[in-house]
């Protein structure tokens, strides 16, 4: 699944309203909220709540993009509007059910003519407390979690005096599974037997809300009413949003939001790890808890009064060891913040850390921050507990792994309660459990998630030109802003707008073709820095004349003709034996045999001769979007873009660093040069140059040994 289109819950409503898909460009939207604060963190107490729709009708590329996120409503300050939101979205709600019972005359440019547009919720994007104001659900207490619903497991800490939703996942494993028969490692002499919760359906939920008698915020009495049936279950009100004809043939109405989970969940492993004053799960209320509903005698008071140390944490040295480490740290341009500034070692935490900075930390760091610094079983769990992140926010999903995932995620939350204390388990640290059945029925994450529209909520933020007006002068912005961008849609594409910015890393775009011209030739790409002029060398002429013909796509006749005859001549070649031949051999084979065949091409006349023995070297190239440098241009340099890796399917992985960026000529006119990184190659040898876990597939290179070709 690339797109939400690839989902079963878009097929699913496919199949439900077949008279909405017999029209191909009716639309399908998303609905997001979230509140910020236009004054900053220090200025005056004041919450402005925007809600923001976007279209899913376009391709990857496309989608969620600033240009087609639209403001629709926006809730004005200063306080939270809570559950009373559905007052404000009843235009909204209203203009939705028109435009799925009517639609709207709409012009199609590319037919030039008028059709009948309609258009379709599909869910709602939000972080956990706005879930609660757009679902009706209440995400606080016992009862947070809107999938088990009163099937909650959770329970308040004797001494903490907080939910827990510690031993809640036992429950989601296989019948046979030796965790629901351990009685020492979870709450303590306690087994569980229980079947993991059915989801409601729609129908049930429905009847439940009826019999409940709940009601709309928008009815009379409805404070009265609602509080009264609040004390006995989850449900708050009735939400606006099941006026819409077609809500309840949704499969999933609301996303819960992976972003804000995996930052919680990070901020929690790492405050607890780290100890970090005030923030850590691991204080002395959480140790008197642990006694109290665990097994775990070598974590109480010893004779002198003082708690020892957990396997869970790390001790000063070796938090000195890991801040150092992260210092040190380079990683590509655009890809993370400098993770430096961020690290306050007297108090032992990072501080400062986005969403996005946590995510890479997660992903990306975590299982080689603690692998030396933590015990095996507390490392795998967190190792595991990082691959759970990377695979569900993968941009391409396969139901099969999304299957996989939703049998490994419990066992994953169980580990972790066999180690941490039960006071680290809040709701964020339940919902991942759900969240494979979610990317399983809608899709990639990267549509449902708030990134985007966190981005945008800051563009909205500049808008404000008068503080005594935020939400007048927020929508005066916003209508000039869109007017602009309609209008430009009908500028010429040379010019730069908005839609058609040149990309930071912009490599130049379509290079001008020739007749007969070759790929190898027409490759898109910028040069930075620097030119310096190089004389090649006799090797390195050779070098480069056999990489280009093997890699032309125009020359792979040539190739396969070669390898022919080869075979015929020589019978029983090895795969090795053949590659071997064609990097010492082919260049020249293929110069006669250009010359003595009377080639016509000129482009594949002057590949033959080879190129100039004067070159010329950059220390940037941009391509594909991407920026590579040399090493000794990013040595003083806090990002790494000189690191590459190429993939082999038959013999690994091939690890290297950019030492030249050289642009090769081919004599004759027009003028033909492509551009090669000559790089130094590690040592791929396993074990010695390479070593890789069996289990997590983690790769260590040794930047000490060198790659020596046999």
């Amino acid at each position: 699944m690339r797109h939400p289109s690839d989902s079963e819950a878009w097929k699913h409503f496919n199949e439900t309203h077949p008279f909405f898909v017999a029209e191909p460009r009716n639309v399908r939207l998303g609905l997001c909220t979230d509140g910020f604060q236009p004054f900053g963190q220090s200025g005056r107490k004041y919450s402005s709540w925007p809600v923001i729709v976007t279209p899913y009708n376009l391709p990857p590329w496309m989608c969620m993009k600033e240009a087609y996120m639209f403001l629709t409503v926006i809730v004005p300050g200063p306080t939270n509007p809570k559950q009373k939101i559905d007052v404000f979205l009843q235009p909204l709600i209203k203009e939705l059910t028109l435009l799925w019972e009517e639609g709207v005359e709409a012009f199609d440019i590319s037919k030039k003519q008028n059709f009948q547009l309609r258009a379709a919720l599909m869910w709602t994007i939000s972080d956990f407390p706005a879930y609660s104001m757009l679902s009706g659900w209440s995400t606080a207490g016992k009862l947070a979690c809107p999938y088990c619903m009163e099937d909650a497991q959770s329970f308040r800490l004797r001494h903490g005096g907080k939910t827990t939703w510690f031993d809640s996942h036992r429950m989601f494993l296989d019948q046979h599974h030796p965790f629901r028969k351990d009685r020492k490692n979870f709450l303590n002499g306690h087994t569980v037997k229980s079947l993991p919760p059915t989801l409601r359906t729609v129908e049930e939920i429905l009847n439940q809300i009826s019999e409940l008698g709940l009601r709309k915020v928008i009815e009379e009495d409805v404070q009265v009413v609602n509080s009264r049936i609040c004390k006995s279950c989850g449900w708050k009100k009735q939400s606006i949003f099941w006026d819409l004809p077609y809500w309840s043939s949704n499969m999933i109405r609301h996303n819960l939001d992976i972003m804000h989970i995996e930052k919680n969940v990070f901020d929690n492993v790492f405050n607890t790890v780290f100890n970090v004053k005030d923030k850590t799960k691991d204080n002395p209320k959480a140790r008197l808890d642990m006694l109290t509903y665990c097994d775990r005698p070598q974590l109480a008071k010893d004779a002198s009064g003082k708690y020892p140390k957990a396997a869970y944490t790390i001790d000063n040295e070796a938090r000195d060891i890991l801040f150092n480490w992260v210092k040190s740290l380079k990683f590509p341009d655009g890809y993370v913040s400098n993770l430096g500034p961020c690290l306050e070692t007297n108090k032992s935490r990072l501080f400062g850390m986005k969403s996005h900075d946590c995510h890479v930390f997660m992903q990306r760091l975590m299982p080689i921050a603690f692998r030396e610094l933590l015990p095996s079983n507390v490392w795998q769990a967190l190792t595991e507990l990082s691959l759970f992140f990377k695979d569900l926010t993968s941009t391409t999903l396969r139901v099969a792994d999304m299957e996989r995932l939703e049998i490994d995620t419990p066992q994953i939350f169980c580990k972790l309660e066999r180690i941490f204390p039960p006071g680290f388990f809040n709701s964020m640290e339940h919902l991942p459990v759900h969240l494979p059945y979610e990317a399983r029925i809608v899709g990639p994450v990267q549509y449902r998630w708030m990134y985007p529209f966190e981005r945008y909520l800051g563009t909205l933020k500049k808008m404000i030109g008068n503080k005594a007006s935020v939400e007048g002068s927020i929508c005066e912005a916003y209508l000039m802003t869109e007017s602009t961008q309609l209008f430009s849609h009908y500028f010429e594409p040379h010019v730069i707008t908005r839609d058609h910015n040149v990309n930071r890393n912009d490599d130049g775009g379509v290079v001008e073709d020739h007749k007969g011209n070759l790929s190898i030739f027409t490759y898109p790409g910028r040069l930075s820095g620097e030119a310096k002029k190089k004389s090649l060398s006799l090797e390195e002429i050779k070098t480069a004349q056999t990489y280009i013909l093997l890699n032309c796509k125009e020359v792979e006749p040539f190739v396969s003709m070669y390898v022919e005859r080869l075979q015929e001549e020589y019978t029983n070649l090895s795969q090795d034996q053949i590659d071997e031949n064609l990097e010492t051999y082919f260049s020249i084979w293929f110069k006669q045999y250009v010359r003595s065949n009377h080639i016509e091409n000129a482009f594949l006349r002057s590949l033959a001769h080879g190129p100039l023995t004067s070159a010329i070297c950059h220390s940037v190239y941009f391509v594909n979007r991407y920026k590579f440098h040399t090493e000794s241009h990013g040595s003083a340099r806090s990002t790494m873009n000189s690191e590459v890796c190429i993939s082999d399917p038959n013999v690994g992985d091939y690890y290297g660093r950019i030492q030249e960026i050289i642009q090769v000529e081919y004599r004759e006119e027009p003028l033909k040069n492509t551009v090669l990184f000559k790089c130094e190659w590690f040592d791929r040898t396993m074990n010695v140059g390479v070593k890789k876990h069996n289990q997590y597939k983690l790769v260590d290179v040794n930047h000490r040994r060198r790659y020596k070709k046999i």
